[in-house]
């Protein structure tokens, strides 16, 4: 694939979430991704693999999120097999607290899924939502 395509890949997989499409989110993740999340927060390390991405990440947000998050994305750039995008999500938890997180998301993309991704965020937010 190339750069233009691997771009459409990550906005049809960000627009997933946003829509609460879990079948095409899964679908353009590789069997073996790995998402790393950064910070000293609930959620930093490695996730590795569609299973343990569901149950320790979208699991959990399930939990204190009323519905999942809306994800924007405000700029996109690509070279080759990488894709980084700056996004703002929107959300609210079933506590009321607002969840609106601003994101840099690395998006490695191999034989046409999303293979890694490496994201950066507001630890101090995440805590403050989800606990440690």
């Amino acid at each position: 694939m190339n750069a233009e395509q691997n771009k459409r890949l990550v906005r049809d997989t960000w627009n997933a979430v946003t829509a609460g499409d879990i079948e095409t989110f899964l679908g353009n993740l590789a069997d073996d991704v790995t998402w790393t999340f950064f910070g000293s927060h609930r959620f930093a390390g490695t996730f590795r693999g569609k299973d343990e991405l569901l149950a320790k990440l979208f699991g959990p947000l399930a939990e204190v999120l009323e519905d999942g998050i809306k994800v924007t994305i405000d700029s996109m750039t690509a070279e080759d097999d990488r894709v980084v995008i700056e996004a703002r999500g929107e959300a609210r938890a079933k506590s009321g607290a607002p969840y609106n997180n601003h994101y840099c998301i690395v998006i490695t993309v191999a034989d046409g899924r999303i293979r890694h991704v490496r994201e950066y965020l507001d630890s101090e937010l995440v805590t403050a939502v989800f606990g440690r």
